[in-house]
């Protein structure tokens, strides 16, 4: 079962990636460089458990 945090984080991660995608077809090429910051990003939280997105939506106070 997965906490609100973390439902919060996902969430958030795929907002990052279709929003990318998103940009990239609609505007230019270059924004796919946000869809591979998010991976990158969750990638390297799987293995140092150190997630910025919790950090920031804690900042915002939504649910970390």
């Amino acid at each position: 079962m997965t906490t609100k945090c973390e439902s919060n984080v996902r969430r958030m991660a795929g907002i990052v990636v279709l929003a990318g995608l998103l940009g990239g077809w609609f505007i230019g090429s270059w924004i796919y460089l946000l869809t591979a910051f998010a991976g990158v990003n969750l990638l390297q939280s799987s293995f140092t458990n150190i997630c910025p997105a919790e950090s920031i939506l804690s900042r915002l106070g939504l649910g970390c």
